[in-house]
């Protein structure tokens, strides 16, 4: 009963702090505190990664950054929706340094390949931004036996990441940024049932469970590889087509009040390329241009350290299960 208690008030809490901030009026409020002058900046010569760079918050991404001239390597799912998006940057910034690679996140193995022959291909990579995410309502294993919400969003995230990190450090002012999620603060981080096995199956709670797990994973990759710029963030509540398939009650019923992909994508493209963002510490949780923190008031969602590094040995034994395959 207190659990559930708990749970009611997370819930309630987050919906109000949402609806005051996560919507396009919180959007329009906090950029009156924006400095123009951060995104006063060319990329020309640096190079950047984004998964699921074909539609929503990554390709507003990708434009933004390439009309900077930055050269952008798309990774995508989908071959027809990643050669349009490509073609509408190209045309739309002039800026032809586009390329796009053909990946599905939630399988592991081909993660791993894909980042092993990257590294062999290219010589820099100055920023990596994980965007790409599911959100599955029923449970799914992938062919590998990983519950797919899981696959995508934490165990993708962290082979890519930990695979491209010794490129990263070859690069100048390496940045690794990762897309997470608002709903993150209803989760406290559970390392015990990662494949989301031993209770009822709740699709929304588990992204959200993933998307909490991306937070300790960037503040843990923070302490441990100091001579690179980690940090997640949260877009808002934006009007995306993920969100309209994943949640299309929510999406009908909120969507004159989400964000536009450009204003969900714009604390991403701050972290990308603003100086600012590099002299605020590595590891903390973005939302509109500001690090906030990852936990609401009195919701009992910190956990040990003890307890955040089980979870990230279990994800390096994960790791090293595929790379042993």
């Amino acid at each position: 009963e207190d659990w559930l208690a708990m749970s009611v008030y997370r819930n309630i809490v987050w919906f109000l702090k949402g609806i005051n901030e996560y919507t396009r009026n919180g959007f329009q409020a906090a950029s009156k505190q924006f400095v123009d002058k951060d995104m006063e900046v060319a990329v020309a010569g640096r190079t950047f990664m984004i998964t699921g760079a074909g539609s929503g918050i990554g390709k507003a991404t990708a434009l933004a950054i390439a009309k900077k001239g930055g050269t952008i390597h798309m990774v995508c799912r989908n071959k027809e929706k990643a050669e349009k998006a490509k073609a509408d940057i190209v045309k739309e910034t002039g800026n032809k340094e586009i390329y796009v690679h053909l990946l599905d996140m939630s399988e592991m193995q081909k993660v791993l390949e894909f980042a092993e022959g990257f590294k062999k291909k290219y010589k820099q990579l100055n920023v990596l931004i994980n965007n790409a995410g599911c959100m599955l309502k029923q449970r799914e294993v992938n062919s590998e036996g990983l519950e797919r919400n899981f696959a995508t969003n934490t165990l993708g995230v962290y082979i890519l990441t930990k695979s491209l990190i010794p490129l990263l450090e070859k690069s100048s002012d390496p940045r690794v940024i990762t897309v997470s999620s608002g709903g993150m603060l209803v989760q406290k981080l559970q390392s015990d049932d990662l494949q989301s096995e031993n209770d009822h199956f709740d699709g929304t709670m588990v992204y959200a469970q993933t998307k909490r797990q991306q937070v300790v994973m960037t503040e843990q990759w923070a302490k441990a590889h100091p001579n690179i710029h980690f940090s997640a963030m949260h877009p808002g509540w934006a009007d995306t087509p993920a969100i309209a398939m994943a949640m299309p009650e929510f999406h009908h019923a909120m969507r004159e009040k989400l964000r536009s992909a450009d204003q969900g994508a714009d604390t991403v493209v701050w972290l990308s390329v603003s100086q600012a963002a590099v002299t605020l510490p590595s590891g903390c949780f973005f939302q509109d241009r500001r690090p906030v923190s990852t936990h609401l008031p009195f919701a009992w969602t910190h956990t040990s350290p003890e307890q955040e590094q089980k979870f990230m040995t279990r994800l390096e034994e994960l790791s090293k299960s595929i790379q042993a395959r």
